[in-house]
């Protein structure tokens, strides 16, 4: 469900002055630009087509999606099945991702305390509540990516994977990134207007939610993002903030009879627990001091 394609952007922050000894007040920040790489942006962006694709993909078909010349197109896909990130089917004359690439997602996992933490309380919410559960890693105000997942056998089944990307203002996660991701209010509101949804909200309905989430640790979306699907998520802290979030993914009208407070409730008690474990309980109190006015 990305709808997002590859860009390259050129950013450039402006020069930050220090003030307060002579040393600070002499020494200034250089400007950092992201200068555009396109043979770097071409690779990704056939990666990212090609893990979005259900099928596998011939050269045209690949360069027409991304709007690249098929003989630079047919280069870079030689080189990626070279790399073992991509095979290609002789007989059919198609590519698609290899399970080379696992090597390269795989390291980022086990790196991630997080994802090994969340599965076992993903399993308990899944069974419990009859729903998906998802464990999420916000990527700044850019996107959410699901880095551990659990799914009922039967029911509703969402297409989404370990990997799958979203936007990460978008559903309840999104009102959780808003609420305890200190971010500018008017960045926030420039995404939002960029966001898609089935049912959108109005920003000012929405912004009221988003203070509402400050107040009781959790988020829903009903029916908002996909028709008929409720979304609730709790923020989980690290020591550096908010980067995850546990997301419970279910029928509206299940949830609704489970009562959304009482899993809202239990989200946020398991997402506090994990919090604790990746020592971030302090950063969740400072936020929770900051939005309550508390000293």
């Amino acid at each position: 469900m990305d709808r997002k394609r590859s860009t390259t952007n050129k950013i450039a922050s402006r020069p930050v002055r220090n003030v307060g000894t002579p040393e600070s007040q002499a020494g200034k920040q250089r400007a950092v630009v992201t200068r555009p790489v396109p043979a770097a942006s071409r690779v990704i962006a056939i990666l990212r087509l090609l893990g979005r694709s259900d099928v596998p993909m011939g050269v045209h078909a690949v360069a027409n999606a991304l709007g690249l010349i098929p003989s630079t197109c047919l280069h870079i896909l030689r080189v990626l099945v070279a790399e073992e990130l991509v095979t290609f089917d002789a007989a059919t004359k198609r590519y698609e991702l290899s399970a080379g690439i696992l090597s390269i997602a795989g390291g980022v996992l086990r790196r991630s305390s997080f994802s090994d933490l969340a599965q076992p309380v993903l399993d308990g919410l899944s069974a419990k509540w009859a729903s998906t559960a998802i464990g999420v890693e916000a990527v700044g105000l850019k996107h959410m990516v699901v880095v551990a997942i659990s799914r009922m056998e039967q029911g509703l089944r969402l297409r989404t994977d370990i990997g799958s990307r979203f936007p990460a203002l978008i559903s309840a996660t999104g009102r959780c990134i808003a609420a305890f991701g200190s971010y500018p209010s008017d960045e926030i509101e420039m995404r939002f207007g960029q966001l898609r949804w089935d049912n959108p909200p109005q920003w000012e309905i929405w912004r009221r939610e988003v203070e509402q989430v400050r107040k009781v640790g959790y988020a829903v979306d009903d029916g908002n993002y996909i028709f008929g699907v409720t979304t609730i998520a709790a923020p989980v802290f690290s020591a550096t903030g908010l980067r995850n979030a546990l997301v419970i993914v279910g029928v509206s009208e299940r949830l609704r009879r489970f009562g959304y407070a009482s899993v809202g409730e239990e989200l946020k008690r398991r997402a506090d627990e994990l919090s604790a474990q990746m020592g971030g309980i302090r950063e969740a109190k400072a936020v929770e001091d900051r939005s309550t006015g508390a000293p």
